[in-house]
């Protein structure tokens, strides 16, 4: 999925924050490239569009169990 022109750039410690976790998690899904990202010069930025995705990609959807036999 490509970022379009008005995609704002999260920092780290934005990205953490969305996430509800520390900085070291993000640090970790650039260093696993799970997560898209941009270097800018030695920083990293994060189009919020590909955190949106992450997120999304992540979700477990709920499942009807109501027609199972328990």
């Amino acid at each position: 999925m490509a970022s379009t022109s008005s995609d704002r750039l999260l920092t780290m410690g934005e990205v953490a924050e969305w996430l509800g976790t520390g900085e070291r998690f993000p640090r970790r899904l650039v260093a696993e490239r799970r997560i898209r990202f941009v270097k800018v010069g030695r920083h990293v930025r994060f189009p919020e569009s590909a955190v949106r995705e992450f997120i999304e990609a992540q979700t477990i959807e709920v499942v009807d169990r109501r027609g199972w036999c328990a």
